[in-house]
């Protein structure tokens, strides 16, 4: 394709899977996280073709904090992300590395929403405590600050169980 519609089909093909990723990562979830990447996508279609904001500089950067700052706002707007059922699932049985992955998802999901953030930009997609900070709209010292903390909450909460896991 080409024109302005084609540069940003491919730029949304390409960045899809990253997106998802740390979507993923965000929220623990298939389903919102394929809908925080549409919606993220459908933000940077609207300013992909802005007159009057011009080019965007770092087209993969603005839609990670796009993405980003997205889903901190849906989680304000949701009082309440617990579904009920009648009947709580069973745990399938696999290998290490699903249950110290489904271990790591559920303790991440345990924090506040902006805390789950930073850990993801910071240690799972390997950004700077600068570039974390740009993404959320923060200080860099409220990034160490929300880190420091953050991680003291999942070493609470995961104490050995890592480690157990692994074994």
């Amino acid at each position: 394709m080409s024109g302005k519609h084609g540069d940003f089909e491919e730029f949304a093909l390409a960045r899809t899977p990253a997106l998802y990723r740390a979507a993923w990562l965000l929220c623990g979830e298939h389903h919102r996280s394929e809908d925080l990447v549409q919606e993220t996508l459908a933000k940077l279609f609207v300013r992909w073709h802005s007159r009057l904001r011009g080019p965007i500089d770092n087209p993969a950067g603005y839609a990670h904090t796009t993405l980003v700052r997205t889903f901190i706002s849906a989680q304000r707007r949701r009082s309440n992300h617990e579904r009920p059922t009648e009947h709580l699932p069973e745990r399938a049985v696999g290998g290490g590395e699903i249950d110290v992955q489904l271990t790591l998802r559920d303790a991440l999901a345990s924090l506040d929403p902006l805390d789950r953030a930073v850990l993801v930009l910071r240690y799972l997609d390997d950004r700077s405590v600068a570039e974390t900070a740009e993404a959320i709209g923060v200080s860099p010292g409220a990034v160490r600050n929300r880190t420091m903390r953050a991680l003291e909450r999942l070493r609470g909460q995961l104490g050995t169980s890592l480690t157990d896991l692994k074994s």
